[in-house]
């Protein structure tokens, strides 16, 4: 993904979790937020965010596709 990518994540579920993770050789928690039942996030890939970490059942649109996460256990 370049930047200037996008991906959209809309809760299914109260309490999902999205995490973003940092770039570098230490790879850390910088920023999380919780979304619930019919929220919708709109998040990019920067130079501070490498990776993201969604956490219950969500629906995540990205320009390779759609994903479904799974509930919380």
């Amino acid at each position: 993904m370049s930047q200037s990518d996008y991906i959209v994540i809309r809760a299914e579920e109260d309490g999902v979790h999205v995490i973003g993770l940092t770039r570098g050789t230490d790879t850390k928690f910088h920023h999380s937020e919780k979304l619930d039942s019919g929220e919708i996030m709109i998040a990019q890939f920067t130079e501070h965010t490498s990776a993201m970490k969604i956490r219950g059942k969500a629906e995540i649109h990205t320009a390779y596709g759609v994903v479904n996460s799974e509930a919380k256990k």
